[in-house]
């Protein structure tokens, strides 16, 4: 999830244009002393005071508190509601039980990824959807054109989107929000915080526990401030916000995966469920489906092995550590050890709990077992790296 940015600190540190949109919490990330960057077309605080180190460290240790209010906000409205949305995507919508979300990406026709997304059966016919802030207008107009006529589409633009993350966010909130904790992993409802109206979900980016809160935009700032509050809470930006993603090994759209990326070659199979794949009960039926259903066999077929499979599933994403202590890059090329370019990075950095040099990228399906040594050209120099499965760090989803 998330929308594309360089997050390349080094040269985003500029003032924000006095032309950019602003969340309903812009000036108090301003009275917080926050760097405010330009994002998704918003002025958005890639970092405060305390620093992208201190607020990533925060946020795995207690609880960091997100301005996520760039996302886009809908809701899909009607008896086919669930079957026209599932009509869009290689996904399971029409048997999400009410009260629970799940992951879903959008496909064009050749298969590559509009958007990636979340949704939720609130029940009676409704789903909330959650998408990238950068790619809301598009992906609201393509709905809107490929199922308005099924459904009643929805745009939310008067509510505000906040995420407490950590392993004490659930701690946090159950403080102001008494019965919150029965929440899992995935669900979520209406709830009341602090007396402020809300709708929470107990999910995030970050790879900990926590909650996305949906909020009306003139009670976002009292209840940021509430938050904030809480001994437990700080204010994280968009900085850490990419680096604990990345350690989590979640995709950022517009770098690790785009609309000329299938879901299968950005090793996201986990996301299409098996009613949808060959021989379910709903096979294919979306955007792109001969293309990502022959990938899907030539994944389970080990292409890595079968070089006869690498026609249908040419590359795939992989996590990537480096074997010195050197940073690599986002667009870095990637080679064989033979000097064969094999692939580029499309995230990379230090990570600053695992403490090593990080990374995701698209290599060659025949390289991208794990344990496969390769190199990455930085600064016209070879740095050794591994092939590894992903996430770097494990999740700590609280699952009940």
């Amino acid at each position: 999830m998330d929308s594309v940015c360089p997050f390349a600190l080094e040269s985003a540190l500029a003032p924000a244009p006095d032309d950019l949109l602003k969340t309903p919490l812009y000036h108090l990330h301003v009275e917080l002393g926050a760097r405010m960057v330009p994002f998704a077309g918003y002025a958005m605080p890639v970092q405060y005071p305390a620093g992208l180190m201190a607020e990533h460290k925060h946020t795995r240790a207690a609880a960091g508190l997100f301005d996520i209010s760039h996302m886009g906000q809908l809701r899909l409205i009607g008896p086919e509601a669930a079957a026209a949305f599932e009509s869009l995507m290689p996904v399971d919508v029409i048997d999400l039980a009410p009260g629970k979300q799940r992951y879903g990406l959008l496909l064009n026709e050749a298969g590559g990824i509009i958007d990636d997304l979340m949704f939720f059966n609130e029940g009676n016919d409704a789903l909330f959807v959650i998408v990238n802030g950068a790619c809301k207008a598009g992906d609201i107009a393509h709905i809107q054109a490929s199922i308005g006529h099924r459904c009643t589409v929805e745009p939310m633009p008067s509510h505000a989107l906040l995420a407490l993350q950590g392993p004490q966010a659930a701690a946090t909130l159950a403080r102001l929000s008494p019965g919150i904790e029965r929440f899992v992993f995935m669900t979520g409802g209406a709830v009341s915080i602090g007396g402020i109206p809300a709708f929470v979900t107990r999910s995030g980016y970050t790879g900990e526990d926590g909650f996305e809160i949906s909020v009306a935009a003139d009670n976002a700032e009292a209840l940021a401030r509430l938050l904030l509050a809480q001994p437990e809470v700080l204010p994280v930006g968009l900085g850490a916000r990419n680096s604990l993603r990345l350690e989590a090994g979640l995709c950022l759209y517009g770098h690790d995966i785009d609309e000329g990326t299938t879901p299968v070659e950005a090793s996201l199979n986990w996301a299409i469920q098996k009613v949808r794949r060959t021989g379910g009960a709903r096979e294919g039926g979306f955007p792109g489906a001969a293309k990502v259903l022959a990938q899907l066999a030539a994944s389970a077929a080990a292409a890595a092995a079968n070089p006869a499979d690498h026609a249908a599933l040419p590359r795939r994403r992989v996590g990537l550590v480096a074997l010195e202590r050197i940073p690599v890059r986002d667009g870095t090329l990637l080679q064989s050890l033979e000097g064969q370019p094999i692939g580029q990075v499309t995230s990379g950095l230090l990570g600053p709990t695992v403490d090593r040099p990080i990374a995701m990228g698209y290599v060659a399906t025949a390289f991208a077992t794990s344990g496969t040594r390769i190199q990455a050209i930085v600064r016209g120099k070879p740095v050794a790296m591994e092939v590894c499965p992903l996430p770097f760090l494990p999740a700590r989803y609280f699952r009940g």
